[in-house]
């Protein structure tokens, strides 16, 4: 039986879990530069994390806030939980699928995704449960790596997802701002940073 979209990115990330820190510390200090502080002071209330991963946003949240997490990959939530114990942070940090939440409508404040769409293997379905649990007002904050605005850069990022769409179901090319608009939302604030190639989008339900 052939191996699903979603199974396949919970094999992947299950795989990556030991050296990703690792790997983004790098790719943050020269081409994520404060999208999570971005993210943690722009979070209020309830807050969903959706992808949490290794939880590397975690640090950058508010104390006022009250956080809960869900990860496709079990293996990244076992560094999430582990990061979450060594700041003394009482997250709900649980398995889930992004394009399924486990929640009620209306049950959070904000919600969060950072460089997650690009892998996710619907992101249309997964931004529209966001929106099905975001309540009325609630705000989505999103930061994720997109097609350069900047046509040699975006060639190259072209070029990269023939490797990595089929290997590890890595998107380079797309963009979320669409999607996010098409669902409903109402964009606040957004921009593009880094040749275009990192977006940051503030949207209301």
């Amino acid at each position: 039986m052939d191996e699903t979209p979603t199974a396949r990115q919970k094999r992947v990330w299950d795989k990556s879990a030991p050296s990703y820190d690792r790997q983004i510390a790098f790719f943050e200090r020269i081409w994520f530069t404060g999208s999570r502080e971005w993210l943690g002071d722009r979070a209020t209330g309830r807050v969903l994390e959706v992808a949490i991963g290794t939880g590397r946003n975690l640090p950058f949240y508010r104390p006022e806030v009250t956080v809960t997490g869900i990860e496709l990959s079990p293996q990244m939530l076992a560094y999430a939980r582990r990061r979450a114990a060594d700041l003394g942070l009482s997250a709900d940090l649980r398995e889930g699928d992004a394009e399924h939440l486990p929640f009620g409508d209306a049950s959070f404040d904000t919600v969060v995704c950072a460089f997650s769409l690009c892998t996710i293997p619907n992101p249309a379905a997964a931004i529209a449960e966001m929106r099905r649990v975001l309540r009325p007002g609630g705000e989505l904050l999103l930061v994720d790596h997109i097609g350069s605005s900047w046509p040699p850069v975006r060639a190259g990022q072209w070029l990269l997802e023939r490797i990595t769409v089929s290997a590890a179901g890595e998107h380079f090319t797309r963009r979320q701002l669409p999607l996010v608009r098409a669902a409903g939302f109402e964009i606040v604030e957004t921009e593009r940073l880094k040749a275009g190639s990192i977006e940051r989008i503030r949207a209301q339900r």
